[in-house]
């Protein structure tokens, strides 16, 4: 493990990253502005999940020889960038299609935390650029002249996705206030959701244009 000093930069930096907009954050504001708080708290753990995925693949090696490959970063990041895509283009579909009673004659779409939590799991495990910061960013922190590394990269993989975690949940908590003031204007709550939507597609596409560093 890192010493008191280190550990502080990694949570510094790994606190920063957390803070900083991306598939995950985009993904729980869309969500929590089309669900509610519950479904946005959901995809929050979702995403946090997605997370540890990268993680332990970081520390077993996995995610090394993904990196390595071509063919296989371009599967990943691909298959991540069409998934964003689409549900991108859902959230807008669904934005002008509701036409419910609730929310001022803006219905949320029937999806429920259980949907949120999966695609919240696969948005962030699809996504190659997690598991490239945590190979590149991780082993700056760790000795491997202290033996074994993985139960110290698990550690603060950890670390990170928690940090990560909290900001999702602010996020969450924060769009759907927002989707509660907004009840009373459905042209505005309409408009907020095509706008993440429309932030998930870009963010789609910046993934697909990614290269392998």
């Amino acid at each position: 493990m890192p010493d008191i000093t280190q550990f502080s930069l990694y949570i510094a930096a790994a606190l920063l990253l957390a803070v900083t907009p991306g598939p995950g954050i985009f993904y729980v504001a869309a969500r929590s502005l089309a669900g509610g708080r519950a479904e946005g708290i959901a995809s929050s753990f979702g995403t946090a999940l997605g997370g540890l995925v990268h993680v332990v693949a970081g520390a077993l090696g996995v995610s090394a020889i993904m990196l390595a490959s071509a063919e296989l970063f371009m599967v990943l990041k691909l298959l991540g960038a069409a998934y964003l895509v689409w549900l991108g283009l859902r959230t807008i579909m669904d934005a002008r299609r509701s036409t419910g009673p609730d929310m001022g004659g803006v219905s949320a779409p029937a999806m429920g935390t259980r949907r949120a939590f999966r695609e919240g799991v696969v948005v962030e495990a699809l996504n190659p650029k997690t598991a490239a910061f945590f190979l590149a960013f991780i082993p700056h922190f760790l000795d491997p002249s202290a033996g074994a590394v993985a139960l110290p990269f698990i550690l603060l993989g950890c670390i990170s996705v928690a940090l990560n975690t909290l900001a999702d949940i602010v996020v969450a908590i924060g769009a759907s206030r927002l989707r509660e003031g907004a009840a009373a204007r459905p042209g505005l709550i309409k408009r907020l959701r095509e706008i993440s939507g429309a932030s998930m597609i870009a963010l789609g596409a910046g993934l697909a244009l990614a290269k392998r560093q």
